[in-house]
């Protein structure tokens, strides 16, 4: 085996094996799929482990052992996307290529792969092939790409669909995402200009006193669990270490959520501004945008606008002319895990490993990437900094509510005539939501993805904030004409069974066993004891390591609290025990094969 190819990519890294993920990107995008045999070679360059390589390609649902196909499709599998006409996409895609899903096309030109969302859910159905993203796809138009796939002609060249609003449209990105703004506040309004903070305000404050600011905003973080920012910074500030680490967490795995997609098109100067403002409040000098693989169609983009900021003296040496103040940015993307959106998971991931979570403490501020002090905010939380610094902390206390300051961004799909990105003050009701989506008959509202809240009507006058209905962003909207056990709580279930990391014994077993007991009363086996064991088994996911794993029961125990009348109504009466066991079809194929009638 010719192994110079494989040195030049290791060397582009340092032969560093914490960069081991972005050396296997690069390898697959190269041929397509990591050959076994590369494995041993990059475990020798890098001075690491077979096992390491190995342990770390098989965690990545977008790591390829095989050849996939000159054209590698992935078409999303989530709930909005079969609401939205998935199943008729997928039938075409299969008949067009005459194989099924999980294989490749007898002359190897066509693979076709299942995926989790890939952040488009105001566009669905939509695909990765190549990287590429097709959105609103029909069965017309899977006729027309695949037709366009055996005529040999490029991945850009597949669709003729145009080009998304905005930077979408742009040489360095060419998408044909649309960015579906709704509603503008006080980070989507085009208000201010990239690093005016940094040349004017941080001259004139102290980084303690950049990080008060921060406090007195009141500012919580964005991502879910809404940790306040400026408390954050302050104590890596204190952490000793000689260098500490600035992590934006923009790995948005959630089903239905979609905003950081927007934020990084339309504003990537104002995150990547916040990353710096972070940095100097805590003495980091260096920055890392964790991305999911999904949105890598935005990579040549994003490295521009940091190159920009470099030559405009945003990043690199004295930033803004502030003497000492060294900093940098770079891209780190992930492989498809949506466990990495936990963060210390993420900062497994970017070390080159599997992104299972640390048990803590302790917590990144004191010991996060490689063992440094380290911040990891999100997306929008960093853009929110800036702003704050900017406009000031008073200023943004008089918007939202008491306990939740400022605005959040929503991510709003499903049923509704217009779904988008929503920017709202903390304080709004579910039906406020509703009714500026138009979403009509709504039978039931998915808060904060599968690991949130599946509301029921009687509860759309709750107010969306951290005291009452918090969220990391993400609406679903479901009317009337759906089936939201079959449709929903049992897609959510299969959603966490795949991406659990497998770490944790719960987090492994009970989403598994929870759907094998959905589905005995889908199929019209259940029995009371059945409800029971639903409502008692999700307790043991509590002692699991991460947030996501000790959420992962959430769409069975949300469901059956705010519609157990759609579970009891399916529920056998009069009947105790019903295992759900035929046995007379349990041999009907054994018997057929040998040519015996079933003695039962």
């Amino acid at each position: 085996m010719d192994t110079k190819w494989i040195e030049k990519t290791v060397d582009r890294y340092g032969r560093d094996k914490t960069r081991l993920m972005d050396i296997l990107i690069e390898m697959q995008q190269e041929k397509g799929y990591i050959p076994s045999d590369t494995l041993p070679v990059i475990a020798r360059l890098t001075g690491i482990s077979q096992a390491w390589v190995e342990q770390t390609v098989s965690f990545y649902h977008f790591f390829r052992r095989e050849p996939s196909g000159r054209y590698a499709v992935f078409l999303n599998n989530s709930v909005v996307a079969n609401m939205m006409g998935r199943e008729k996409v997928a039938r075409a895609f299969e008949e067009e290529t005459g194989c099924r899903f999980g294989e490749v096309s007898e002359d190897g030109l066509i693979g076709l792969f299942d995926t989790s969302c890939i952040g488009m859910s105001d566009q669905e159905p939509a695909a990765l092939i190549n990287g590429k993203v097709f959105t609103r796809l029909t069965p017309f138009r899977v006729r027309e790409i695949v037709r366009n796939m055996r005529a040999g002609k490029p991945v850009e060249e597949l669709s003729t669909s145009g080009y998304g609003g905005g930077s979408n449209a742009l040489p360095l990105i060419r998408a044909e995402v649309r960015n579906n703004i709704q509603r503008k506040g006080l980070l989507l309004e085009e208000n201010y200009e990239t690093g005016t903070v940094l040349r004017e305000k941080l001259r004139l404050l102290t980084p303690e006193e950049v990080i008060w600011e921060v406090k007195l905003s009141e500012l919580r973080g964005r991502g879910g669990a809404g940790f306040p920012t400026g408390l954050k910074w302050e104590f890596c500030r204190r952490a000793k270490g000689e260098k500490k680490y600035i992590f934006c967490n923009a790995d948005e795995g959630e089903p239905g959520t979609f905003k950081d997609r927007v934020l990084l098109t339309e504003y990537p100067g104002l995150v990547f501004e916040g990353m710096t403002l972070a940095a100097y409040a805590v003495g980091a000098s260096e920055g890392i945008l964790y991305i999911r693989y999904e949105y890598k169609y935005l990579e040549r983009y994003l490295n521009h606008v940091l190159e920009e900021m470099r030559k405009k003296n945003l990043l690199g040496k004295n930033i803004a002319g502030i003497e000492g103040f060294d900093f940098d940015i770079r891209l780190q993307y992930g492989a498809g895990a949506y466990v990495c959106g936990e963060e210390s998971a993420l900062l497994e991931s970017a070390e080159g490993k599997r992104g299972e979570p640390r048990f803590k403490p302790p917590f990144p501020v004191e010991k996060g990437y490689l063992g440094r002090p380290t911040i990891i905010n999100n997306v929008e939380t960093l853009c929110s900094a800036v702003k704050i610094l900017y406009f000031g902390s008073e200023w943004y206390r008089t918007m939202g509510t008491e306990d939740s300051r400022g605005t959040k961004v929503l991510s709003i799909s499903g049923d509704c005539r217009y779904p988008g990105i929503y920017e709202l003050e903390w304080g709004y009701t579910v039906n406020d939501i509703l009714d500026m989506a138009g979403a009509d008959e709504v039978q039931a509202v998915q808060v904060g993805g599968p690991s949130g809240t599946l509301i029921s009507p009687e509860e759309f006058s709750r107010i969306i904030c951290y005291k009452d209905l918090a969220t990391g962003g993400s609406f679903i909207i479901f009317n009337n004409h759906r089936d939201i056990l079959r449709d929903v709580v049992h897609n959510f279930m299969e959603f966490f069974i795949d991406e659990s990391c497998g770490s944790c014994v719960p987090c492994r077993n009970m989403p598994w066993l929870l759907k094998q007991k959905l589905e005995k009363i889908l199929n019209g086996h259940g029995v009371w004891k059945d409800l029971e064991d639903l409502e008692k088994w999700p307790a043991i996911m509590k002692i699991n390591r991460c947030g996501l794993g000790q959420t992962a029961a959430n769409p069975v125990i949300t469901s059956l609290r705010n519609f157990r009348a759609l579970y009891e109504e399916k529920i056998q009466k009069g009947r105790s025990f019903d295992e759900g066991f035929d046995l007379e079809k349990a041999v009907e194929e054994s018997c057929e094969v040998v040519g015996r009638i079933p003695l039962i």
